[in-house]
């Protein structure tokens, strides 16, 4: 089981790819589908042909880590996808249900909440108008 702090970033591949690829393989992927960097600390996660198999790829303390799961019943179900979109960026909360089998498509998420901007401790407002 991965454990992810609320701020990992995690990218998923929206097209199958060829699980048999070991890290340099899915590095490589990293690199050339999204020149991105694989060094970064971002989760990169790769579903199989048959969608029953997950690698989430990361670097980790000098060295890469494949995190390799597969159902023995089922399939992942990935989450919407933007028409043409190569990959889609999860947070850790989807990328667990996702290992966990749940149809991210079903799920219902209340709007995320954000602190008013320009406040001070106490709710005033400190913004310098002109």
């Amino acid at each position: 089981m991965l454990s992810l702090g609320p701020r990992v970033e995690v990218v998923l591949a929206t097209e199958p790819v060829d699980l048999r690829r070991g890290h340099d393989g899915l590095v490589t992927l990293v690199r050339s589908l999204w020149q991105a960097d694989p060094y970064s600390g971002t989760l990169f996660v790769f579903l199989g042909r048959r969608m029953d198999r997950v690698k989430v790829l990361f670097f980790s303390s000098g060295g890469f880590v494949v995190h390799y799961k597969r159902l023995e019943h089922g399939r992942f179900v990935l989450p919407r996808v933007p028409a043409g979109a190569a990959r889609v960026e999860l947070d850790g909360a989807s990328l667990a249900m996702l290992l966990g089998g749940i149809d991210l498509r079903a799920v219902r998420r209340l709007p995320r909440w954000a602190p008013p901007q320009n406040l001070g401790r106490k709710g005033i407002d400190i913004s310098l108008g002109a």
